[in-house]
C-alpha cells in the first residue's frame, strides 16, 4: 500500500515537473518570437538625426567629447520600463512608440536615459532576461541615429535577472552600438557607467561636462540580503569611492581647461577666460535621487510653497514621497564644495515632476515613460514624457518637461489616458 502511495506521489511530481518544463519551453519560444518581431518593428522608424549632427571624438583621457559652438540639446528619458518579454508585448509597444515619437520630434544631440530601461519582472514580462529590453532600446536609438547613453537604475539588473550589472555594462559598451557613449568606468570604483562626456567648443575649451553615475541598487552583502532590500524599497546610495572619483574627475576637468587657457591666451585675456572656464560647469545624471530632493521640497512646502534663501522653485510638483537612499552620503555636499555641478537629473519616482534649485544646484526629476510598474499607470498621462535640456555655448543651461500627449509627438496609435492631479496641496 505504501509502495503504491509512493508511486502516486512520484507520478504527481513527474506530471508537475512536465508541466513546468512545457511552460518553460513555451515561454522561451514565445520570447524568441517576440524579440525577433519587436526588433523588426523598431527598425522601421525614421531617423531623428539633427541636420547638423555634432561630431563626437574620443579625448586623450579616453572620454567621449562632443564638439559644439552652438546650443547642445539633451533629451532625458527615464524609467522606460521595457519588460522585454511576450507578456509585456502590448505595453512594450506603447513604450517604443512613445520614445520614438518624442526623439523624432525633438531631434536631440544626445539622449541620456537615467535608469530602469529594463524591467524583466517575470510575472509582468514573462522573462528573466534583462538584455532583451536593453537590446530593444539600443536598437531603437541606433535606428533613430542619435548619440545616446544609459545610466543604471535598480531594475536594470535585479537579483533574479540573467545578467548582472557588469554584463549589462559590457552589453552597452559593445562596438555593436555605434552611437552609444557609455563607458564601463574605472574598475577600481564601485558601479558601472561612472563616466564623463565633455562638451568642447572649436577653440578646444571645455564648456560643459555631462557626468553619469551609477546610483547602485540595494545595499547588500549577499544575494538574500539584496533580495530583501529590493522587496522593502531599501535603496543604496552613492559610495565613497564614487564620490572621490567624481571629485577627481571635476578637478581634472578644471586642470585641463586651466592649463590650456594659460598656454594659449595672452596675459590680458587669461583672467577673463579663467573666470569663465577655469571651473568647468557640469550636469550629473543618475537614477536614484539624493535625500536633498526631499529636503529641498520640504523647505519649499514649509514656507507656504514659496522660495527661501536656499530654495528656488522652477516648475512641477511632488506626486509621491522621494524614494531616496536610507543611508546618508556626502555626494551633494561634495558637489557644493567643488562648485562646478549646476544641476542633477534623476528618475526612480515615476510621478514626481519638479525642478527646484537647492543651495545653487538645480535638482530635476525627469518625466517617466513607465506603462507597467506602477498600478494602472498605463491609464494615466500627466507624468509621461521627456525632459529637454538646452546647454548654451557658455555652459549655462535650462530645462523643461514635455508631456507625451501633445500633438507634436505624432503617433497614430497613441492611447487615451486620464490627466490626473498629482498633488492636492500644490500644483505648480
Amino acid at each position: 500500500m505504501k509502495k503504491n502511495n509512493g508511486k502516486k506521489v512520484m507520478k504527481a511530481f513527474g506530471i508537475i515537473l512536465a508541466i513546468f518544463l512545457i511552460i518553460g519551453v513555451a515561454g522561451t519560444i514565445a520570447n524568441k518570437v517576440y524579440i525577433k518581431n519587436t526588433l523588426e518593428y523598431v527598425k522601421t522608424f525614421s531617423s531623428a538625426t539633427p541636420q547638423d549632427k555634432l561630431t563626437v571624438e574620443v579625448d586623450t583621457d579616453g572620454y567621449y567629447t562632443i564638439i559644439s559652438d552652438r546650443d547642445v540639446k539633451v533629451l532625458q528619458l527615464t524609467d522606460i520600463h521595457l519588460g522585454g518579454g511576450w507578456m509585456s508585448k502590448k505595453d512594450d509597444l506603447k513604450t517604443i512608440n512613445a520614445v520614438a515619437s518624442m526623439v523624432i520630434a525633438e531631434k536631440p544631440d544626445i539622449v541620456i536615459a537615467t535608469g530602469d530601461i529594463s524591467y524583466p519582472i517575470p510575472f509582468t514580462a514573462g522573462t528573466f532576461n534583462n538584455q532583451y529590453a536593453a537590446r530593444i532600446f539600443a536598437t531603437l536609438m541606433e535606428t533613430l541615429g542619435v548619440h545616446w547613453t544609459p545610466t543604471f537604475g535598480n531594475h536594470d539588473s535585479e537579483i533574479y535577472s540573467i545578467y548582472n550589472r557588469e554584463k549589462m555594462g559590457e552589453f552597452y559598451s559593445s562596438d555593436e552600438w555605434k552611437n552609444c557613449l557609455f563607458l564601463m568606468g574605472d574598475e577600481n570604483v564601485d558601479g558601472f557607467g561612472n563616466n564623463v562626456i565633455k562638451v568642447k567648443n572649436s577653440d578646444n575649451i571645455i564648456t560643459q561636462a555631462f557626468i553619469t553615475m551609477d546610483s547602485n541598487d540595494y545595499p547588500k552583502d549577499n544575494k538574500l540580503a539584496g533580495l530583501i532590500a529590493g522587496l522593502t524599497g531599501n535603496y543604496d546610495n552613492i559610495h565613497e569611492n564614487q564620490i572621490q572619483w567624481y571629485k577627481t574627475a571635476c578637478e581634472k576637468l578644471d586642470e585641463e581647461n586651466t592649463k590650456f587657457i594659460e598656454s594659449k591666451y595672452a596675459d590680458n585675456e587669461k583672467s577673463e577666460m579663467l573666470s569663465k572656464y577655469g571651473t568647468v560647469k557640469s550636469l550629473v545624471f543618475m537614477h536614484i535621487p539624493p535625500v536633498e530632493y526631499q529636503t529641498a521640497w520640504d523647505e519649499f512646502k514649509a514656507n507656504g510653497y514659496k522660495d527661501t534663501e536656499n530654495v528656488k522653485y522652477y516648475y512641477g510638483t511632488l506626486g509621491e514621497n522621494v524614494c531616496h537612499p536610507r543611508n546618508d552620503d556626502q555626494f551633494f555636499e561634495t558637489a557644493l564644495e567643488l562648485g562646478s555641478t549646476q544641476g542633477m537629473f534623476v528618475g526612480h519616482d515615476h510621478i514626481n515632476i519638479f525642478s527646484i534649485d537647492y543651495k545653487g544646484i538645480r535638482l530635476t526629476y525627469g518625466m517617466s515613460i513607465d506603462y507597467v510598474a506602477y498600478g494602472k499607470i498605463d491609464t494615466k498621462g500627466t507624468q509621461r514624457g521627456c525632459t529637454v535640456i538646452t546647454v548654451k555655448p557658455d555652459g549655462t543651461f535650462d530645462c523643461y518637461p514635455e508631456n507625451y500627449y501633445q500633438d507634436k509627438y505624432q503617433n497614430p496609435d497613441k492611447e487615451q489616458v486620464t490627466m490626473q492631479q498629482l498633488n492636492e496641496e500644490f500644483n505648480g
